[in-house]
């Protein structure tokens, strides 16, 4: 009798430990939070050369066009099929081109908490200090404007698969594509003139691959064994990395047009000149940066009205 009492405490106690030991120990199929990974056109958009001039630049909005819902073959999806927070990744692809030598962004998707934030400031310095309360300084205002959005979405694009099974032993796989097509333009703000645009698309693929066997056991007996794996490309990185190729063809486009230029005219003649190589190459997809000379570190231009 005293030997069960003792075996139950010490399983009560054991018990007890691992109870409050669990509250500490990390979750095994748990991942901490990383940062968004880099995109191979994000890598070039960065290593941008600097230009003659910083672009001071707007985003009002950059909204989700496509209207569209998440597909689904089972039941009816009201989620959105692409992000709703394209402005704030365009904001953020903007801040980073050529390594944040290419363009001040104003603040303008959130203007009222700006505007507001500012007035409360204001009225604090007035009731501390009284009519002689120093001012804020002026907003910074933007000579661009960007504009534009997720304008397409086309689901199940290509889709397709293959499978066999021999003896009860066999597998499938199936894969789709989805295209995902982002649209940018630049206006000038002094005269409303579109001065540049461009309209870019990336795919977002799907694989399904599957695996099965089965054997009798016993006569009247099945031992059936299945396994599979699902593999989803992200479709916001996807909307960041058409944005990424839009900013960058964007630059492309103005520096052509000559609205901006680069600070090295003499390396920016020859990016451009193996970027339309690129380009006429069927190859503009920002694989690989083009060759670059080296170049000072400063920046920075305006547009044209």
């Amino acid at each position: 009798m005293r030997t069960r009492m003792m075996t139950a405490a010490a399983m009560t106690a054991v018990a007890l430990c691992l109870g409050a030991c669990a509250g500490t120990v990390a979750d095994p199929l748990s991942q901490p939070a990383t940062l968004v990974p880099d995109t191979k056109s994000g890598v070039v958009l960065e290593s941008l050369l600097p230009p003659a001039r910083k672009l001071d630049v707007a985003v009002y909005n950059f909204p989700d066009l496509t209207g569209q819902n998440k597909s689904s073959d089972t039941f009816a999806e009201f989620s959105r099929a692409t992000t709703q927070g394209g402005a704030a990744i365009l904001i953020d692809v903007l801040t980073k081109a050529g390594g944040g030598r290419w363009f001040n962004v104003v603040e303008r998707n959130e203007l009222q908490s700006l505007l507001q934030e500012r007035q409360v400031i204001q009225n604090t310095r007035t009731a501390v200090e009284g009519d002689k309360a120093q001012s804020l300084p002026a907003l910074r205002f933007a000579g661009i404007v960007l504009e534009g959005g997720i304008v397409g979405y086309d689901a199940n694009e290509t889709t397709g698969g293959l499978g066999a099974n021999y003896l009860g032993v066999g597998g499938n796989a199936q894969y789709r594509q989805d295209v995902v097509t982002v649209a940018l333009r630049a206006v000038s703000v002094q005269t409303g003139r579109v001065l540049a645009s461009v309209t870019t698309t990336k795919t977002i693929y799907s694989i399904l691959v599957q695996g099965s066997a089965f054997k009798f056991a016993a006569v009247d007996q099945i031992l059936q064994a299945e396994a599979g794996l699902t593999k989803n490309s992200p479709t916001t990185l996807a909307v960041r990395e058409g944005i990424q190729l839009a900013v960058y063809a964007l630059i492309f486009d103005g520096v052509k047009d000559d609205l901006w230029q680069f600070k090295d005219k003499t390396a920016g003649a020859a990016f451009m000149k193996e970027l339309e190589n690129q380009r006429r190459s069927a190859n503009y997809l920002l694989t690989s940066p083009p060759q670059q000379t080296a170049v000072p570190t400063e920046p920075v231009v305006i547009a044209k009205g």
